[in-house]
């Protein structure tokens, strides 16, 4: 079974952050860190070189395959912010619909910018993943 490559690192947020060179994404970097740290109540950790995740859950997959992985992250990404949203997105339809201007992938949420979305709308997303995450 290959290894996973994607492992929480001790590596800095800040200084992984900091080389985020458009202003308005940076600025935005940080915003995310905020909300999500106040949903996990967990302290940001690199996962991989360009992933910033919080807190570690244990998956057990039907093929027995285990992992430990975080809890919600984000990645500053040259298109767009990607959030890493655990679970089903369509069990979020009724806030995405409110949300404002984004796309979505497997698992994934991206946007453009915060400015794009509606921040209250964004934060209960946030804060309802983690807590059914955490269940």
């Amino acid at each position: 079974m290959a290894e996973l490559k994607t492992k929480k690192t001790e590596a800095s947020v800040e200084d992984f952050l900091s080389t985020v060179t458009d202003e308005g994404t940076r600025k935005d970097c940080f915003e995310i860190v905020k909300i999500m740290k106040q949903a996990t109540k967990a302290d940001p950790k690199m996962w991989g070189s360009s992933i910033v995740g919080f807190g570690t859950q244990h998956l057990k997959y039907a093929s027995g395959r285990e992992l430990d992985w975080m809890v919600i992250g984000f990645s500053p990404r040259k298109q767009n912010l990607t959030l890493y949203i655990p679970g089903s997105l369509e069990s979020y339809a009724d806030l995405l619909k409110k949300l404002g201007k984004h796309t979505t992938g497997k698992g994934c949420l991206y946007v453009k910018s915060l400015k794009d979305v509606d921040a209250k709308v964004l934060k209960e997303l946030i804060q309802r993943s983690v807590k059914e995450t955490k269940q």
